[in-house]
This record gives structure tokens, C-alpha cells and sequence, in this order.
């Protein structure tokens, strides 16, 4: 079983830099959701930008669920972030490197260019960090945690 630090004493700072990463994420979907209103679900068209990423429709709405996903849990914070942003920030990172192996083929069907690639990538670790940083527990269970790293 992995080992996760309890009650460690950065895990608000990485709680709001997941929080952020997820308000960035959720911005830029609902931006991206206006900018390429009316282009077709998957398409591939070339102009439609939001805070630096390109979407189409279904790029953008994946963008926005996933931001909002990482926002939800870092503000309901204790376990429920640590688990749920281990978990998302392998699903950003996991996306990331699938969208990386089709970017340049008809299959990347949510549109996203090397830039998504890269800005996927680093929110992805950062989530992931802040996930394996925010497990809370007892004083006892913190102090015989302790006990059985020396």
C-alpha cells in the first residue's frame, strides 16, 4: 500500500494551488464553451482559442467537467481531496499523454494542440501532488505514522 504523508504542513498551499489549477481549467472551458459555439461537437477548426488553449465543443466541455471536478474537490478539502485529486490528477495526466499520441492524426477529436498537451501536463502533476499531500488524519495515527518511518 502506498504510503501518503498525514496532516502534512503544506497541504494547504497545495490544496489552493489545486484549486487553482481547477478554476483555470473550469475558465478556460466556459471560455473555450462561448468561443466555439456553433462550430461542429468534434470539429477541427483552428481559431478557436480560451486562456491560451484551443477547443472545440467537446474539448472545451471535457475541460470545463474537469475543472470543476478538481475545484469541487479541493474545496471540500480533507480526505475527500487527497483521494479525488490522486485520482484526477492521473486522469488530467493520463489525457494529457493520450492526446499527445494522436495530436497530429484525425483521431484527436477534441481539437487540442501542443499547448493543451503541455498546460494538461503540469496542471496534472500539480493536482496529483496536491492529492498526495493532503491526506488528514489523527494526532495519534500522525504520531505512530512517525514512529514506523524511523
Amino acid at each position: 500500500m502506498a504510503h501518503y504523508p498525514l496532516n502534512h504542513h503544506l497541504r494547504t498551499p497545495y490544496r489552493i494551488l489545486a484549486a487553482a489549477a481547477g478554476l483555470y481549467l473550469a475558465l478556460a472551458g466556459i471560455l473555450g464553451i462561448v468561443v466555439s459555439a456553433g462550430d461542429d461537437f468534434f470539429g477541427h477548426t483552428a481559431g478557436d482559442w480560451a486562456l491560451g488553449l484551443r477547443f472545440n465543443p467537446a474539448g472545451a466541455w471535457l475541460t470545463t467537467l474537469l475543472g470543476l471536478a478538481v475545484l469541487a474537490a479541493a474545496t471540500r478539502g480533507g480526505n475527500t481531496h487527497h483521494q479525488l485529486n490522486v485520482v484526477l490528477g492521473w486522469v488530467l495526466l493520463g489525457v494529457s499523454m493520450v492526446l499527445l499520441a494522436f495530436i497530429q492524426t484525425d483521431a484527436n477529436i477534441l481539437n487540442f494542440s501542443m499547448v493543451n498537451v503541455i498546460v494538461l501536463t503540469v496542471l496534472g502533476l500539480a493536482v496529483l501532488t496536491a492529492g498526495l499531500y493532503g491526506k488528514v488524519g489523527s494526532e495519534k495515527a500522525q504520531r505512530a505514522e512517525a514512529a514506523s518511518v524511523r
